[in-house]
């Protein structure tokens, strides 16, 4: 069978939760954090011991970028070292969580405002290990990943996001990682590792902005970024590290608790600002 209802047999088998799954925007910064002990990796492992057990984590990662929209479909997928210029210990991390095929076939027939495509090629990039080996370090949870198309614009990506609601119904933690500012060419690499973080005057401003406008659930400005002014277009000179946020916010239910964590600039040019939704 090749219906949707043939795929439904996983969440079929998950009771119905009596609260929504909270949806998360992650911002992940370096890849160093996926091994160092650092303030940011330290909030992850507790936000995972602050909301429910997840059945499966489902990640929407700013380095799959692809023409169309893929998840991904094996048992087992690889870990992606997907960097240069780091050490071997980052080189060697393995995370080897499982995949869930039947999941990844629910979720396509979730999604009706585009084709998604089944993957068995990609696995999980340093956008999803990074964060969810300090989260979920047992490597038990099924991970998938689902792919930015980079055809289409953040309104695109909004309204496929809404596709995916039944999911946390059933307890399926849904992470949008990237970053809200996000410029490397700008990035003042001698103050990376200030322990108060540091971020350029334009780069707080917009960052609080934007938080303003997640606060007051206006997703219309935050859809239409570019007219924010020329600040918005510094903090995203392109989008792939801003969309995943289009994913948590189109996840919203009605007007669900939003709290920040991880609210620190970082590098004069990136914040590692993050959000849970529920």
């Amino acid at each position: 069978m090749s219906t949707f209802s043939a795929f439904k047999h996983f969440t079929n088998s998950l009771p119905e939760q009596p609260q929504l799954m909270p949806v998360l925007f992650i911002g992940h910064g370096s890849p160093m954090n996926g091994i160092e002990d650092t303030e940011f990796s330290r909030r992850w492992t507790q936000m995972a011991k602050e909301i429910p057990t997840p059945t499966a984590v489902l990640v929407v990662s700013a380095h799959w970028f692809t023409q169309g929209t893929k998840i991904t479909a094996m048992d087992f997928p690889r870990t992606i070292h997907d960097f240069s210029g780091f050490p071997p210990e980052l080189f060697a991390v393995q995370y080897p969580a499982p995949g869930n095929p039947e999941l990844a076939r629910e979720t396509v027939g979730l999604i009706h405002s585009a084709k998604v495509e089944l993957n068995h090629d990609w696995g999980l990039d340093h956008g999803t290990w990074t964060v969810v080996r300090h989260m979920y370090p047992e490597a038990k949870i099924p991970v998938l990943q689902l792919s930015i198309d980079y055809s289409k614009g953040a309104q695109y990506h909004y309204d496929l996001a809404k596709g995916l609601l039944a999911l946390r119904k059933k307890g399926v933690l849904i992470i949008g990682s990237g970053n809200m500012v996000h410029n490397l060419r700008m990035v003042a690499w001698n103050r990376l590792n200030d322990v108060q973080g540091y971020g350029y005057d334009w780069a707080l401003d917009l960052n609080d902005k934007f938080k303003s406008l997640i606060a007051e659930h206006d997703h219309k400005a935050l859809i239409h970024y570019s007219q924010l002014g020329r600040e918005a277009m510094m903090a995203i000179p392109t989008p792939e590290h801003y969309l995943p946020l289009m994913y948590t916010l189109g996840l919203q239910s009605g007007k669900e608790d939003i709290s920040f964590f991880n609210d620190q600039a970082v590098g004069g040019s990136l914040t590692m600002t993050s959000v849970k939704i529920g």
